[in-house]
């Protein structure tokens, strides 16, 4: 007997099957039920020079994984297309938006999320520090990702130019429109700001 198909049942099913279709989860078992092409769902993660255990679907991005899964929620999700800067972690030194990598592809490689970059007493990396300094965020949804370019760039170029620094940081979206204040941040941050 096939029950009555009700609106509210409609709406049920398409949005079950939205969420099975978004986390990956029909892919994952039909590879996994065949044997080939199953991806390994526990793995090893290096991020703030820890080695992290956590299972991992084939289709999960970074940000969602330390967020969700790690909950290291510094990291923030804000357009999770790769466009506003947000999620931006260091990759073996290289700043990355985190809602555009697979977990799966930096199983081999250093991962420093916000969390990660103060001194092990607790005393403020200079990049935060000097955002402090400078009021620099405003709502704060955006300093994350703005902190992780600034040390990335900082990394790469420790005296960089006001040009360099907007170049620097110009992947990274501020819906409050602070960017001269980040931007003096990282001038003072490098030692070029009193």
């Amino acid at each position: 007997m096939n029950p009555k198909l009700t609106r509210r049942r409609f709406i049920k099913g398409v949005i079950f099957s939205g969420a099975a279709a978004t986390t990956g989860a029909g892919m994952y078992l039909a590879n996994a039920q065949s044997g080939q092409g199953a991806a390994e769902r526990l793995i090893t993660l290096n991020i703030n020079g820890r080695s992290r255990p956590v299972d991992v679907m084939p289709t999960e991005t970074l940000a969602y994984t330390l967020r969700y899964k790690l909950d290291l929620t510094g990291t923030k999700i804000g357009c999770n297309r790769g466009e506003c800067g947000a999620c931006t972690v260091l990759i073996d030194g290289v700043a990355n938006y985190a809602c555009s990598v697979l977990t799966h592809n930096v199983k081999d490689k250093a991962v420093i999320s916000i969390e990660g970059i103060k001194a092990t007493d607790g005393t403020l990396h200079a990049v935060q520090q000097a955002f402090i300094d400078e009021n620099s965020p405003q709502c704060g949804f955006c300093t994350p990702g703005q902190i992780m370019s600034a040390v990335a760039l900082l990394n790469s170029n420790p005296t960089p130019t006001r040009e360099q620094v907007r170049a620097g940081l110009s992947g990274n979206l501020c819906r409050c429109g602070a960017y001269e204040h980040y931007i003096n941040g990282v001038l003072r941050a490098s030692g070029q700001l009193a």
